[in-house]
């Protein structure tokens, strides 16, 4: 199931992710997935926590950082 994101920046989607995430661990999460561009794998190998860990915390965290986009 894929989280689409609406149209922004970078930049936009830091900021986002700054003012809606609280959890240190998500934020780099999120901004390692939406804003670099890695796949969990990806994520996995430079951050050093499970694969399930960070796709239970995407989805989790994607839905608060788009809550207020339809879709």
């Amino acid at each position: 199931m894929a989280i689409s994101k609406p149209e922004y920046t970078n930049s936009q989607i830091r900021e986002l992710i700054r003012e809606r995430i609280h959890s240190k661990r998500d934020r780099k999460i999120l901004f390692l997935k939406l804003v670099d561009g890695l796949t969990f794998g990806e994520i996995a190998e430079e951050t050093g926590i499970t694969i399930s860990t960070i796709t239970d915390a995407y989805y989790k965290q994607t839905k608060i950082l788009f809550q207020d986009f339809p879709g």
